[in-house]
C-alpha cells in the first residue's frame, strides 16, 4: 500500500446557502520518500488538498491514509498530535517569529517534538550555520524561508508539506529553497509534497499530480527527475 492515498475525497464549503466543491473526489497515491508536486491555477483545490493532507481540515466525504493512520476518521485531538509529530509544514510567507532569533525559532519545534532532532545541526544542515543568532529582520527573504524550512525538518516529520514555497522569492533564490528540498527528501527519506501554480518546478518531481476545478486531472510518474540546476525557471 502507498504511504500517502486519497480515496473519492470530497471537500464542501456552505456559504451564504450555495454549495462549493473545493475538493470533489479526488484520488490519488504518493509512496513513502518521494518528492511530488501538486500543481494547478489559483482556484484549483491545491490548498485544500494539502490542508487535508496535513489535517487542517476535514474532508466532507472519502478517505484519507498516511502510513497506517486513516486521518479522515481521527478526532480533533488526535488531528492535533497527527500535525504535532507527523506533519512539517512550509508556507510562501515565512511565519517565523520576528522577536527570535533563526535559532530560536527552530527551537520552538523541540517544545512539542519529543523526537526532534538538534536545532543547532538542522541550521547548518540548510547552511545557515553562520546566522543562527541573527532575527528574521536581519536575514534575506530565501534565508528566512531556510529557517522555515529547518523549523518544519526540526520536528523530524515523515511529511513534509510546503505550500508555494518558492512564491515569495526570486528564482535564483526559489532554485536555491527547491534544491534544498529536493536534498530533503533524498537524505531524510521524508516524503515532500510541493503545492505551486510553477509548472517550471514539475520536471524535479517523482510524480506531479495536476488539479483543476477541484479534481484531479493527471497524474505523472518521472522515472528521471532531473536536477534544480536543469530546470527551466
Amino acid at each position: 500500500m502507498s504511504y500517502i492515498a486519497f480515496h473519492d475525497v470530497t471537500k464542501e464549503y456552505r456559504t451564504g446557502g450555495e454549495s462549493v466543491l473545493a475538493a470533489n473526489k479526488v484520488t490519488f497515491e504518493i509512496e513513502k520518500g518521494e518528492l511530488c508536486v501538486v500543481l494547478g491555477p489559483s482556484g484549483a483545490g491545491k490548498t485544500t488538498i494539502l490542508n487535508l493532507l496535513g489535517g487542517m481540515d476535514k474532508a466532507t466525504s472519502g478517505s484519507i491514509m498516511v502510513g497506517e493512520k486513516e486521518i479522515t476518521k481521527l478526532s480533533g485531538r488526535e488531528l492535533t498530535e497527527y500535525r504535532r509529530l507527523d506533519v512539517g509544514f512550509v508556507f510562501q510567507f515565512y511565519n517565523l517569529m520576528p522577536n527570535l532569533t533563526a535559532l530560536e525559532n527552530v527551537e520552538l519545534a523541540r517544545q512539542v517534538c519529543p523526537n526532534a532532532l538538534d536545532p543547532v545541526e538542522v541550521l547548518k544542515q540548510v547552511g545557515l550555520g553562520e546566522r543562527m543568532n541573527n532575527f528574521p529582520a536581519q536575514l534575506s527573504g530565501g534565508e528566512q524561508q531556510r529557517v522555515s524550512i529547518a523549523r518544519a525538518l526540526c520536528k523530524n516529520p515523515a511529511l513534509l508539506l510546503c505550500d508555494e514555497p518558492t512564491g515569495a522569492l526570486d528564482s535564483k533564490t526559489g532554485l536555491q529553497v527547491l534544491s534544498l528540498l529536493k536534498e530533503v527528501s533524498e537524505k531524510y527519506q521524508s516524503t515532500v509534497a510541493i503545492i505551486t501554480h510553477n509548472g517550471a518546478i514539475a520536471p524535479l518531481a517523482k510524480r506531479v499530480i495536476r488539479v483543476k476545478n477541484g479534481s484531479i486531472e493527471s497524474v505523472q510518474i518521472n522515472d528521471h527527475p532531473v536536477d534544480v540546476d536543469d530546470i527551466a525557471w
